[in-house]
């Protein structure tokens, strides 16, 4: 007998794994910024270029017409706006946020976002979260203070510029989620994400040109660039929009959540990152979310 899972169970798995290979893969770039000495314009660069060519490869390869999202001025723009203001926007502002404090810190700044996508909600579009939903915000915010804080709400326990580009990170975020849901509604997230990717690559490289390598080349710093390029960015991005599609930017972005999680757990077991009591209740208080909102009764995606 074969498991069928319904298209809402899918995105809560496709959410789910997302998060935990971007938080595993933040793991990866706070060990190459931070032993390798590997830039974060040269990593967001080539991880783009990389990646976006890989899927849109892929999207041919299966047949996909990947040039059709072109067609219309509307999806032109809207495109453009996509790869410069969402993709490359959430790829360097989340790297720089690791690059000032750690994978785990950056990674939590990040997940502001869901709580901005709520707020957009009730002010835009008149539309109230439930009652798990709006829960889930508040333990989503609950876990994000005492992470960042250690507990201590009198002491911010980051430098300002890992704050900025956290919260940078987190409007990305917001933007990333909400922005392609036309285009999602007319075109395949693989051939999305591989153009969103791809102009997000071109348009770093008058900032960092991918063929002036910086850092230390060893093994471990191609395996972590090979997973934070395949895995963490290949795979990932493409779930998470696959997600979109199947049950609203709202629902997947508080999954995804998952990510704080990961990236504190990888980060103090192989980085040695501190990770005090207080902290791991705030991670707690994240991981609470995945459960409200998976026995939350299923909804259409949001429009």
């Amino acid at each position: 007998m074969t498991l069928r899972l319904s298209d809402t169970q899918q995105g809560f798995v496709l959410a789910l794994t997302s998060a935990v290979l971007w938080g595993v893969s933040g793991a990866c770039a706070q060990y190459v910024f931070q032993n390798k000495g590997v830039t974060i314009g040269w990593l967001v660069t080539v991880r783009l270029l990389l990646a976006g060519s890989l899927l849109l490869a892929y999207a041919h390869w299966r047949g996909r017409a990947i040039a059709r999202i072109w067609q219309t001025r509307r999806s032109a723009v809207s495109l453009l706006i996509f790869g410069l203001l969402g993709m490359l926007a959430i790829q360097y502002t989340y790297f720089a946020a690791i690059q000032y404090s750690n994978a785990a810190t950056g990674t939590v700044l990040q997940y502001v976002g869901p709580v901005l996508i709520a707020v957009y909600f009730v002010c835009v579009r008149r539309r109230w979260p439930t009652r798990a939903e709006a829960l889930a915000v508040l333990l989503a915010s609950l876990g994000t203070v005492l992470l960042v804080t250690h507990g201590d709400l009198t002491t911010l326990q980051i430098s300002p510029a890992a704050l900025f580009w956290g919260l940078a990170s987190a409007v990305a975020l917001a933007f990333y989620s909400i922005q392609p849901e036309r285009l999602l509604k007319e075109n395949e997230a693989t051939v999305l994400v591989g153009w969103g990717m791809l102009i997000g690559g071109l348009g770093f490289c008058g900032v960092s040109q991918p063929w002036d390598v910086p850092g230390v080349w060893d093994v471990a710093t191609y395996l972590a660039v090979a997973f934070i390029v395949l895995f963490g960015t290949l795979f990932a991005f493409y779930g998470y929009l696959a997600a979109v599609q199947k049950i609203g930017p709202e629902t997947t972005s508080l999954l995804a959540c998952a990510e704080p999680l990961s990236a504190a757990v990888v980060a103090v077991l192989w980085l040695d990152v501190p990770f005090g009591v207080l902290d791991w209740l705030g991670s707690a208080c994240i991981l609470a979310t995945i459960f409200l909102l998976s026995h939350k009764a299923p909804s259409a995606p949001s429009e």
